[in-house]
């Protein structure tokens, strides 16, 4: 067993503040001169980047089903030996989901912080809070935090409508100059926020005189049974991955584990209009937000025409989400703007105005097993082409996103958490994997 603080960062809903808070308190220990690790629960792409840019450190992806519960554990002790403090930032409310944030938060004795949006609200307060405190008796709570209050004395009408039994952590005032900005699909890339750094002091200092502020109690984590060595089934390889605000949504396990099974990862720009390198066995475009950038990306040539000599090569090209959008004939955004894309997938992508799929996703192969990940988007694809595999939700086993094979190229709208099945990721990078 290692112990190290340790805080899990819930709400009751998505849209309550969880990321600002969680970045915020980061920012503050980190400001203490603390050596702190924060976690991510459940797919996302998009909070990663703030919480990493607040805490200095990469940001890693917990979940009980994707990530699987011994990764979990070996990520959380990792991160004790190497840390003063431990957060995890829930994922929507905290009882939403299978597997939820309150089973993680459970599975590893971490106890639960709930941050409520206290806008509009008085004495319901209270409830929320009970209901928060008292739904699974087995789920450890720490208390709550009020946020986006609207005066001292609203404070005090919040606190006061408290049960004795859960701990008032203080409360954060509205404020415009500390949320973070948002768009379909997330907050805004930390990248893209300019004043991300006067945004996270000013939650720091927000947060400084709270409870909130205050170290938690050590969690005991368990170390977990030496695993071998991953079989190094990409020596020698050079793996080329797009990389910039158009293709972002990268988790860092996934390169960590190219890495480990000996690949050379080297990162090029489309968006700068770089071409991918000439001697790479391997493409990745992940997903991010093409549609934002899709003139520009139209105008590139000669990133365009590395991809295009990469595929007349028959070099394995891998595309996610937004990367298998810029493969594909033309994309109309929301308002009804077409460009031409890449070409070197037939078909069309059209952006709606609400998300088009949402969940878990599991691809079944006879050769090499399950592959977990999930799906998130809000465009549809129409295309002549028949899916080479198709995803299934694990919670419902109804189909999911269709993978797509065309020559040397795999496409798909599903994001793959690679570290679940090695051998089947070094598959897709060989081309051998349908």
């Amino acid at each position: 067993m290692i112990a190290c603080p340790a805080l899990f960062v819930s709400a009751p809903a998505s849209g309550q503040g969880k990321t600002t808070l969680t970045a915020g308190l980061a920012r503050l220990h980190r400001q203490a001169g603390r050596r702190v690790r924060v976690f991510k629960t459940g797919p996302d792409f998009l909070d990663p980047m703030i919480l990493a840019h607040a805490s200095g450190a990469p940001v890693q992806s917990l979940d009980l089903w994707m990530v699987g519960e011994e990764a979990c554990r070996a990520l959380l002790a990792q991160a004790a030996r190497e840390a003063d403090l431990i957060l995890i930032e829930g994922v929507m409310g905290l009882f939403d989901g299978t597997p939820s944030s309150a089973d993680l938060a459970r599975t590893f004795d971490v106890p639960v912080a709930a941050v409520v949006s206290a806008k509009s609200m008085a004495q319901t307060f209270g409830a929320i809070a009970f209901g928060l405190a008292h739904f699974r008796a087995d789920v450890p709570f720490h208390g709550v935090m009020a946020n986006r209050v609207g005066s001292a004395r609203h404070a005090q009408m919040l606190q006061e409508a408290l049960p004795d039994d859960v701990r008032w952590l203080g409360h954060v005032s509205s404020d415009a100059l500390l949320e973070l900005p948002d768009r379909h699909l997330g907050l805004h890339q930390a990248s893209e926020i300019a004043d991300l750094d006067a945004r996270l002091d000013r939650a720091a200092e927000a947060l400084a005189h709270t409870s909130l502020a205050e170290l938690p109690p050590p969690v005991a984590f368990e170390e977990p049974a030496r695993g071998g060595a991953v079989p190094r089934l990409l020596e020698g390889r050079h793996v080329a991955v797009a990389h910039d605000a158009a293709f972002s949504f990268v988790y860092p396990a996934n390169v960590a584990l190219l890495e480990a099974m000996g690949a050379r990862v080297s990162r090029f720009s489309p968006l700068a209009d770089e071409p991918a390198p000439a001697n790479a066995d391997a493409v990745w475009l992940p997903g991010g937000y093409p549609e934002l950038h899709a003139a520009v990306l139209a105008r590139n040539a000669r990133s365009a025409a590395s991809l295009r000599a990469h595929c007349s090569d028959s070099k394995p090209l891998l595309a996610e989400c937004g990367g298998m959008l810029w493969l594909l004939d033309a994309l109309t955004d929301a308002h009804g703007r077409r460009t031409p894309m890449l070409g070197l997938l037939p078909g069309e992508a059209t952006l709606q105005k609400r998300f088009a799929a949402l969940g878990m996703q599991q691809l079944e192969s006879v050769a090499h097993g399950a592959l977990r990940g999930h799906t998130f988007h809000y465009s549809h694809v129409s295309t002549p082409l028949a899916a080479a595999l198709t995803a299934r939700n694990p919670n419902t086993g109804a189909h999911g996103e269709a993978v797509y094979r065309h020559g040397s190229i795999v496409a798909t709208y599903m994001h793959a958490y690679w570290p679940s099945n090695p051998a089947f990721t070094a598959a897709l990078f060989h081309g051998t994997a349908f």
